[in-house]
Formats: C-alpha cells, sequence, structure tokens
C-alpha cells in the first residue's frame, strides 16, 4: 500500500485539520464528534441542509459545505457510517430556525443513524426532514443497502436544494423538492481497478488485468456484472441504454449530465466518455443543457467513473444556476 498518510487511524482527523487549513473563510471544523459546518453556520431563518457519509469519498460530503449548498457534513471513517451523535451535534449546529432537512444516501447505515439522529433532534425541539437518494439502477439491493444505493444524483440534490434553501423556500417545500430530483435522476458506474481502504491495506476487491466491474458501488459493491475491458464508446453505451430507460428519458426532455471520476481517472478520459454520452442522449431526443465533470464522488483511488442523468424542470435549473461557493463547487458569485 502506497498512500501520502501517516497513520490509518488518524486519516479523518488529519484531513479535517488539513480542511480548516484550507479553507478558513468557508468552512469550520467540529471535532469529537467530528463534523464540519460552514464559516456563518447558523444562518437565521434559513432552512439548513446537512448530509453525510463515509469518509474516501471526497469531495463529498465536506467539499459541498457552504453558501448555496450544504450547512453542514458528517464524516464517518473510511467508508463508514457517520454516527448519530456527529449527526445529532451537527442538526442542532446549523438550525437556523427554519427546520435541517437530512439528504441521505440510502445504505442501511446511514439511514439507520440519521433517522436515530433526527429522532434525537426533534425531541429537542429542531424540526428535520429527511429524503433518501436512492439512484443507482444498477442493482436492487446490494452488500450495503436494502433497494438501490445512492450515487451521483446526491451531488445534484445538494446543489438544487442548496439553492432553493438560499432562496427563502421553507422546509416542506425544499424536502418536496429534494424528493423532485431523486425521482427523476438516474445513475450507474463502471470500476477499472480496485481501491484500497488505508486500515485494511489491500485492495477491497481484485480484478483481472484486462476486466471491469459494470454497476459498481461507491464502496466496491459488486455490479451486474464483470466483463472483459472495452472502448471508451462501448462503455458509455453500457451505461447509458439503461439510464434512459429506467426512468424512462422521452424525446423533448432537458437533462444535467453529469460524468464523475471515481478517483484515479482523468478528465481527458472523462471527457471521451461524456462526448459519446451526450451523443447518446441526443439520439434519443433528450437534450443536454447543463453538465458536470469531474471527481466529486470518488472511491479513493478507484479507476473507473459513474453517469448520472436528471431530467430538469425549471425550478431544478433555476436553482442549479444559482450562485454556490464551496470548496468543491464555485460559480456564480
Amino acid at each position: 500500500m502506497k498512500k501520502l498518510i501517516n497513520a490509518p487511524e488518524n486519516v479523518v482527523e488529519e484531513a479535517l485539520a488539513g480542511m480548516a487549513a484550507a479553507h478558513p473563510h468557508l468552512l469550520k471544523i467540529q471535532f469529537d464528534p467530528n463534523f464540519i459546518t460552514r464559516a456563518d453556520a447558523p444562518v437565521r431563518g434559513k432552512v439548513a441542509l446537512l448530509s453525510g457519509g463515509g469518509s474516501g469519498h471526497e469531495p463529498m460530503h465536506g467539499g459541498f459545505v457552504g453558501h448555496g449548498m450544504l450547512d453542514a457534513a458528517c464524516p464517518g471513517a473510511v467508508f463508514t457510517s457517520p454516527t448519530p451523535d456527529q449527526i445529532l451535534a451537527a442538526t442542532k449546529a446549523v438550525d437556523g430556525g427554519a427546520g435541517v432537512l437530512h439528504i441521505v444516501k440510502n445504505y442501511t447505515g446511514d439511514v439507520l443513524n440519521f433517522e436515530m439522529a433526527a429522532d434525537l433532534a426533534k425531541d429537542e425541539g429542531v424540526r428535520v426532514e429527511a429524503v433518501i437518494i436512492d439512484d443507482d439502477v444498477a442493482v436492487q439491493d446490494s452488500l450495503y443497502t436494502a433497494g438501490r444505493r445512492g450515487v451521483g444524483g446526491t451531488v445534484l440534490a445538494e446543489k438544487i436544494c442548496g439553492g432553493a434553501a438560499e432562496a427563502g423556500l421553507d422546509l416542506a417545500a425544499v424536502a418536496e423538492l429534494c424528493r423532485g430530483v431523486n425521482a427523476n435522476v438516474r445513475s450507474m458506474g463502471v470500476a477499472l481497478t480496485p481501491c484500497t481502504v488505508p486500515h485494511a491495506g489491500k485492495p477491497s476487491f481484485t480484478l483481472g488485468d484486462d476486466e471491469i466491474e459494470f454497476g459498481v458501488g461507491i464502496h466496491g459493491e459488486p455490479g451486474r456484472k464483470r466483463i472483459k475491458m472495452e472502448q471508451a464508446d462501448k462503455i458509455a453505451e453500457m451505461l447509458m441504454e439503461p439510464i434512459l430507460a429506467d426512468l424512462p428519458f422521452k424525446s423533448g426532455d432537458k437533462a444535467l449530465l453529469f460524468v464523475n471520476s471515481l478517483g484515479g481517472t482523468p478528465l481527458v478520459e472523462l471527457y471521451i466518455i461524456y462526448r459519446k454520452a451526450a451523443e447518446i442522449a441526443k439520439a434519443h431526443g433528450v437534450e443536454i443543457v447543463r453538465s458536470l465533470v469531474g471527481p466529486y464522488i470518488t472511491s479513493l483511488e478507484m479507476a473507473g467513473t459513474s453517469l448520472s442523468l436528471l431530467k430538469l424542470d425549471e425550478d431544478m435549473l433555476r436553482f442549479w444556476d444559482a450562485p454556490v461557493v464551496t470548496p468543491a463547487l464555485r460559480w456564480g458569485g
């Protein structure tokens, strides 16, 4: 194992300390329990957004804390859910009186721990709503989930709902918008290599030199099938066709296409995939009007990509375009 770390048990805390040093004007970092808030939290009168999950997927979620996106993020240990005490402390820290929306990826540990924290927060007088993101079309049920996994749609929901919260929508309206995003986004990924969790010290699964895992999860969970390596255009087709069929998308839809690196795939390859994915969408009559390309939900150093396609309405488009100032996403302000 070659990693730029000191000791596996210190990875999360040292990374958080680095974030605090790098972005003091954007973030506040709390330790014991660990959580990240925007520097000006709590924002009075604004619905607060909170998400979280295991570390190792950076910049998700801490890199999306700031104006126009999340108010707080709870990082668990690598590939491990945050604990209820983390989530409760973060919820209370960002509540500005208008309530808190929990955006939760559909992994069993995340769902249970966020539910427990929400119940505790409600007992202390904090209004909380939760929306589960389950956009992965690859498999139904997996090692970590009951139902579909939450993947790339999480980033899109956090940005769109963050814009809505900044615009002054109330908790019920922001939660309903979040459910709408989840209902209209579909995702799927492919892994070219495994990744190595620091505590394990060895790859989380094995792939032959000529094999890829089609439909992989962001923790390296098995996908639909293991197949021989294909050219980029063929891989884009294999990812896009089930995405387009699942919603189903139809001719005339306007959409956002998100091509994500799982950590070890460079932008030059992501743009090759984007080119073909956009071409496939156009052939189905789907107009790509917005895009996001880059490493936004990673799986440590795993080589591979995931595609997400979101059918947009006017509100989603408006709040996607709204200003955002976070470590990982910045535009319009």
